[in-house]
């Protein structure tokens, strides 16, 4: 990154104006922060280009209209405004995110269909939920949760990406507890839903598993049910045991903060012979194969070349 650039670890649009991620507030009073009244959604860029950004904000539209807030911009604007924060940036590797919260109240006033919606969206260096060095030495230690159980969706509508945080915080304390990085998540009837961030898939005699009730319906989840159908294997969305997942030959999660991340240990016990497995690598590779697909990806106009080559050759030249 140049030294003249002010967004360089970060850009923000709050309020109608673009800002240095360090200089991003929202008002307090926001029903998204006392209330966690939004939804959200978060895109990614990698190597310069947006991986299926219109299925995200199609995604966050879809969301707001199940828990009935209108967004305050429509989908092109939207659409502008995320790839603008990368392109002031200049970030070729970004985690992009986009918030619509109900608003902020009149003094004393209680009536949500009175509130004006607010958007604020910001960019900043991609997030991994599993680092690639952990990734490329086999993959993560995770645990089933014993003490936490996933809120359900009668009460939280998980298709709805939110900040209802508090059952994953809980588990992943467990999982430090327990000597391990990550947990997932069971319902009350014993079924595996989704962690802190991210969707689960297991692969049992060459067939792949994943939830289809209590989770977030990934845009990377789907990417990889994709790639599965295409490479022959085949798929079941359904309900899952929590058993299953201990007799699989290979687990892996799924999330844009991360792509298809593997699973070493389950309950400290190896998964398979605790590496990546086969089918887990030729999807994990096919994944970040697609960003460069013109059907799914496009690249960002940064503007300036010299910056643009500056930006990557400084990057990280992780492959999978």
């Amino acid at each position: 990154m140049t030294a003249e650039n002010r967004y360089a670890d970060g850009c923000a649009w709050i309020e109608g104006q673009y800002v240095p991620i360090a200089e991003a507030r929202i008002p307090i009073l926001d029903t998204g922060f006392t209330r966690s009244d939004l939804s959200y959604d978060v895109a990614a860029v990698w190597k310069g280009r947006f991986f299926r950004l219109d299925d995200h904000i199609d995604r966050l539209l879809a969301g707001c209209k199940r828990i009935r807030i209108t967004p305050p911009a429509s989908k092109d604007e939207i659409r502008s405004i995320m790839i603008e924060t990368v392109r002031l940036s200049k970030l070729r590797d970004a985690y992009v995110e986009v918030v619509v919260t109900r608003g902020v109240p009149g003094p004393g006033e209680r009536d949500p269909r009175l509130w004006t919606p607010c958007l604020y969206a910001y960019a900043i260096p991609y997030v991994w939920i599993v680092r690639p060095e952990v990734q490329d030495q086999g993959g993560v230690d995770v645990v089933v949760a014993r003490n936490t159980r996933r809120i359900p969706p009668g009460s939280v509508d998980p298709t709805v990406k939110n900040y209802h945080w508090g059952d994953l915080v809980r588990s992943l304390y467990e999982a430090y507890d327990r000597d391990s990085w990550l947990a997932i998540l069971p319902d009350a009837d014993g079924f595996v839903t989704e962690g802190a961030g991210f969707n689960v898939f297991a692969v049992i005699d060459d067939a792949l598993y994943t939830p289809a009730r209590g989770v977030l319906l990934g845009i990377t989840r789907r990417t990889v049910i994709e790639i599965a159908k295409q490479l022959g294997l085949p798929v079941h969305v359904g309900d899952l045991p929590v058993g299953e997942l201990y007799r699989a030959d290979e687990l892996f999660l799924t999330s844009t903060a991360g792509g298809v991340m593997p699973v070493a240990k389950l309950d400290g016990q190896p998964v398979g012979n605790g590496k990546m497995g086969g089918i887990t690598e030729k999807i994990r590779t096919r994944y970040w194969d697609l960003h460069t697909d013109p059907k799914l990806s496009f690249a960002v106009d940064y503007g300036d070349e010299d910056d643009a080559a500056a930006s990557a050759a400084g990057r990280d030249e992780w492959r999978p």
